[in-house]
């Protein structure tokens, strides 16, 4: 890997690697200015507009949401009759459970009890541990004394039946793919209130209320549909936290905000099997090899190549733990020339071998709403 080359030499020489980086926007084709002749009262009225501008720049949290998927998403549509209270186990999910009418409490162990009101959300970016419950003082309890029916591919009716009164929760496990928005995973809270991020959002509501219609009554299509709604609702939570979140001056939040360091961040998250060069990444930066080399480093607190390195290797350790994929099939997806180089930087990063994460990762568990 070139940069990863460079950087172990002590010098990043400014040439493009054997593939041309790819724009991170589409440039328009020029439109040529168009007149528009319409006769009124005999009269020809001719009226012309400037063509837009050549490129209109994204910012750069856009072009990370832009190629954002969620997969493996599973859905339940809860109604439990008080008193009730179920756990729910830590998985390598984000998961989501939405109050439709409660009552609802949510325990986690950074946070104790915290209720939810009805039109709330829970987002648990990182899939902790947490238990939730018609009442903090209901003894523990699990899915396995709930009746699963079935609706869909990934959608299901989760009853419990009691005596008190009925709580209605719209709940999700998804698995996030191996895509730019791992670092910003990692960065947020393990657990946050959609109420306290995304009050005043005038999409979140909504787009909920009509998830929850949508499962509640399955048609032909509706798996496509609430996957497409949650890959929405996610990401409009995760823009929502993001604007909530202060001004910081350094680390990853701090760099997808920049406009010239988080536009060579996102690339390299987009496309982390690209043959990056120093040249290549401060040009989509807009900047000179030297002052983008500074700035990254000043806002990261690592260079371009070291951040680089330790990307792949976080991505190699999800792709080892993926079924069916061979070490040469993910060095391969990475961009390396062969599984030995891919092997070596590897093992010089993680201090273990490949082969040693892929028999001793755990594969993705599924949440537990019977499927």
């Amino acid at each position: 890997m070139q940069l990863e080359r460079e950087a172990r030499a002590g010098s990043l020489p400014g040439r493009v690697g054997a593939f041309e980086a790819f724009p991170l926007v589409e440039q328009p084709s020029p439109l040529a200015r168009r007149t528009i002749g319409s006769y009124i009262g005999g009269m020809t009225i001719h009226s012309s507009r400037p063509p837009p501008p050549p490129h209109i720049p994204m910012d750069a949290l856009s072009e990370v949401l832009q190629d954002f998927r969620l997969s493996g998403v599973n859905y339940g549509r809860c109604e439990f009759r008080h008193p009730w209270s179920i756990e729910f186990p830590q998985q390598s999910l984000l998961r989501f459970h939405f109050v439709g009418q409660g009552p609802c409490w949510i325990h986690t162990e950074a946070e104790g009890w915290q209720e939810l009101r009805d039109g709330d959300l829970a987002l648990l970016p990182q899939g902790i541990a947490h238990r939730l419950a018609s009442a903090p003082d209901v003894a523990g309890g699990s899915l396995d004394d709930c009746r699963v029916t079935k609706l869909g591919s990934n959608v299901c009716e989760v009853v419990r039946e009691g005596t008190g009164a009925t709580s209605t929760l719209f709940c999700g496990s998804m698995a996030l793919g191996t895509c730019a928005l791992n670092p910003l995973i990692t960065l947020m809270p393990p657990i946050i209130k959609g109420c306290d991020v995304a009050a005043n959002d005038p999409v979140v509501g909504p787009l909920l209320a009509a998830m929850t219609a949508e499962a509640a009554q399955p048609q032909m299509g509706s798996a496509t549909i609430l996957s497409r709604m949650a890959d929405l609702l996610t990401a409009r939570l995760i823009r929502c936290w993001v604007n909530c979140t202060g001004a910081s001056t350094t680390g990853w939040l701090a760099a997808i905000r920049d406009p010239h360091i988080g536009r060579a961040l996102a690339a390299m998250h987009r496309d982390p099997g690209h043959n990056w060069t120093l040249e290549s990444l401060a040009s989509l930066a807009g900047q000179s090899r030297s002052i983008f080399a500074e700035r990254f480093s000043a806002v990261l607190g690592e260079g371009a190549a070291r951040y680089l390195a330790h990307l792949r290797m976080q991505l190699a350790r999800e792709l080892l733990g993926q079924n069916g994929l061979s070490v040469a099939e993910v060095a391969a997806r990475l961009g390396y020339d062969s599984e030995a180089s891919f092997a070596r930087a590897f093992k010089r990063i993680t201090n273990v071998s490949p082969g040693v994460v892929r028999r001793t990762i755990p594969g993705r568990i599924d949440m537990d709403f019977g499927f």
